[in-house]
């Protein structure tokens, strides 16, 4: 804030809302979009697997609190498992905790990248939709090519120094490039030199070729 007149948004898994200073701190901030992947604490520990130290307990009431003394935009995401916590029980679930926060807005995702472990799945459009309806969500599930940005000239170095933060897609690499005025050879050309690039992890998941740093 102290950097630039221009909103500063913080997106957070939510592990230390339960922390008074932390929240004092991310008040700052003019837009706060935590996680909201489980409701008990068993859920949250298979989910999101936190640290020992870390108990949903401290980070829901936090959220609570938080959602209570901030004053700007409070934007929920939640996360949904096929099996783990997508079924009907548990989108009301979620709706009668969010009952306790005072957010904005309520985005529905699911796992779009490739996910750490072979057992998690995306919940599919039907639950996706119906999450929305309980909810009164907005779905993100959607692949995008606009929403990513470096400002590293090179554009194979952008496109890395993205994928070490999280993987992309090829459809999200050639949106990415398309936005920086790149042509479609060069485009190619380029994701064939990821693709043989022994830095990074080629990965085929949800039918599209993903890339990460290894």
């Amino acid at each position: 804030k102290a950097r630039t007149d221009k909103p500063v948004a913080v997106i957070t898994n939510g592990a230390l809302l339960g922390d008074a200073q932390m929240r004092r701190e991310l008040a700052r901030a003019d837009i706060v979009l935590p996680s909201l992947d489980a409701v008990t604490e068993e859920g949250f520990k298979a989910i999101d697997r936190p640290m020992g130290s870390i108990s949903f307990a401290a980070m829901s009431e936090g959220l609570k609190t938080f959602s209570r003394e901030y004053e700007g935009q409070l934007w929920m995401e939640i996360m949904l498992v096929a099996g783990m916590n997508d079924s009907e029980a548990d989108l009301y679930a979620f709706r009668d905790f969010l009952k306790e926060v005072d957010c904005d807005r309520i985005y529905i995702n699911t796992p779009v990248r490739p996910p750490a472990e072979g057992f998690v799945h995306t919940s599919s459009p039907e639950t996706i939709a119906r999450a929305v309806e309980i909810l009164g969500g907005i779905s993100i599930d959607q692949l995008t090519s606009g929403s990513f940005f470096s400002e590293i000239s090179d554009p194979y170095e952008a496109v890395l120094s993205i994928a070490r933060r999280h993987p992309m897609n090829a459809f999200e690499v050639d949106g990415f490039l398309e936005s920086r005025g790149m042509p479609l050879p060069e485009r190619q050309v380029l994701l064939e030199r990821l693709g043989a690039d022994p830095a990074v992890e080629t990965v085929t998941y949800k039918g599209l070729v993903s890339y990460r740093i290894r």
